[in-house]
């Protein structure tokens, strides 16, 4: 290392993030941990094992982490550093992904030296344990030893074990609808099936010791009373007056429902349910020249984020339900769990995996789940069909978010290029501010009336007259009924 670089440039290249001020200053987080140049191996499986059942993270080996002082590596003999530079192949089950990494530094003692950094990279698909068969996992700059319910929780968000396929001890079929059931026997074409055979045959029911129980998955889609046994099965459906959540006193929850149906049912009733509370608004098609009704946002963009969180979101997270949460702006489905296994928020378009695969193939054959991965991007092209932002994922804590936009600002501002594509910008330029309003206004109604044009522009009954008559003198705008008729309209010609 030459006399000349500094700390800063000092980095490295496999995470530029690190630069060696960075791994000497940084508090340790849930992405780096160090270690200090005495470590044993062993001592560092446990920070293997949890790295890579998070988000990975890097284990950075020649730096106390008492002191902070760099203490460099050199001094190793070749076997301890070959050992450490082992140590996820040898103290983990499975080896995780992982690279090496070395940076040359100045140690505490003001000699030429070296730091070892192990990049441990997430595991999507399997759990890491040590050799002893403890499971651990990162949270914030805690390493933590992930035992029951958690190690179960975990393992479902990996794959490696599917909380659909276990038994529920409880439930038997004389639980589930006989309505659903005969559907479902319908649409697999096996009428004359016996349901236990048809449900055994489709893995609804497994052995548990010596008996037969029906699995998660049968009670969750089939069942009578989906409250008797899963609670966490629902939909709560929230509308806020304004653009943001308010609490305590200012709280401005308007409505306030809970859509609790078995999972063939809930999307249906979900369907119904959130049709009724969006808005309509009435616009002019430039293509056929007429005004058609248009929905503050493309039923199959919402819907199809309701299919997809009802498909895959994680039944086993107890406590945990879908919300659909409604704002002035833009319109909120929050699903429990985070995306699952080989799927990301850059590549949900293209990518596509289940985490439920049982109950992904049911409602597949009942119409609602599309293959190919055809649903999300059809979000995509629907939004941008009506002139709407792109949907927005993201990946809060331990759930995944779909935002849809409705953008009536923006949408005001495509009225007033339409407006003026119609009219021409000769005519428009010659317009004052409250005649263009008007026009805008009028862009996106069939009909209005002059009290409507008031509110709107917030202008005296004369003043809105005066201009609607200059517009009536341009040919802009015609009038609907007598001039003394109180219920008279007008609109765009």
């Amino acid at each position: 290392m030459g006399d000349g670089m500094v700390m800063e440039e000092i980095k490295s290249i496999i995470n530029p993030i690190f630069t060696l001020d960075y791994l000497i200053t940084a508090d340790e987080n849930k992405y780096f941990d160090r270690k200090s140049a005495n470590v044993k191996v062993s001592d560092i499986a446990n920070l293997i094992s949890a790295f890579a059942n998070a988000e990975g993270g890097t284990v950075v080996i020649g730096i106390s982490d008492k002191t902070k002082k760099i203490e460099g590596i050199n001094a190793f003999d070749s076997e301890k550093l070959n050992n450490l530079i082992s140590a996820p192949k040898d103290c983990c089950k499975p080896m995780p992904d992982y690279k090496e990494e070395f940076l040359d530094v100045i140690n505490a003692s003001g000699e030429e030296d070296r730091i070892l950094l192990l990049h441990i990279f997430t595991s999507a698909d399997q759990v890491i344990r040590t050799n002893n068969d403890s499971t651990f996992l990162r949270i914030g700059d805690r390493t933590k030893e992930i035992k029951g319910e958690d190690l179960k929780n975990l393992e479902y968000s990996k794959s490696t074990r599917h909380y659909e396929d276990e038994c529920n001890m409880d439930a038997g079929i004389s639980d589930l609808s006989e309505e659903l059931l005969t559907a479902y026997k319908k649409k697999i074409g096996a009428e004359e099936m016996d349901t236990q055979r048809v449900l055994k045959a489709r893995g609804f029911i497994k052995k548990n010791g010596d008996g037969e129980y029906l699995t998660n998955a049968a009670v969750l889609l089939f069942a009578e009373n989906i409250f008797q046994f899963y609670p966490n099965c629902r939909i709560r459906f929230l509308r806020y007056d304004g653009t943001a959540e308010q609490v305590g006193t200012k709280i401005n929850i308007i409505k306030d429902v809970n859509l609790e149906y078995p999972i063939l049912k809930i999307i249906e009733k979900a369907r119904e349910f959130v049709s009724m509370q969006l808005r309509e608004f009435t616009a002019l098609n430039q293509t056929t020249g007429r005004f058609q009704i248009v929905p503050e946002y493309p039923e199959f963009a919402w819907l199809e984020g309701i299919v997809n969180a009802v498909t895959h979101r994680e039944y086993g997270m107890t406590g945990s339900y879908i919300k659909v949460s409604m704002f002035d702006d833009r319109l909120e489905i929050l699903s429990p769990g985070r995306l699952p296994s080989i799927v990301t928020i850059d590549n949900i378009r293209d990518t596509r995996f289940s985490r439920n695969p049982r109950i992904a193939r049911v409602l597949t054959e009942f119409g609602w789940v599309r293959e190919l991965n055809e649903g999300v991007k059809r979000i995509y092209e629907d939004m941008e069909d009506f002139f709407l932002d792109e949907p927005i994922y993201s990946e809060p804590e331990q759930s995944v978010r779909l935002v849809l936009k409705n953008n009536i600002v923006m949408r005001t501002m495509r009225q007033s290029d339409r407006t003026i594509e119609n009219i021409g910008d000769d005519i428009w330029d010659k317009l004052d501010e409250l005649e263009r309003k008007i026009l805008v206004y009028m862009g996106s109604k069939a009909a209005v009336t002059r009290v409507e044009l008031e509110q709107h522009t917030n202008r005296s009954g004369r003043t809105v007259g005066g201009r609607l008559h200059h517009l009536m003198d341009l040919g802009l705008v015609k009038r609907n009924g007598n001039r003394y008729d109180p219920k008279q309209t007008y609109e765009m010609v």
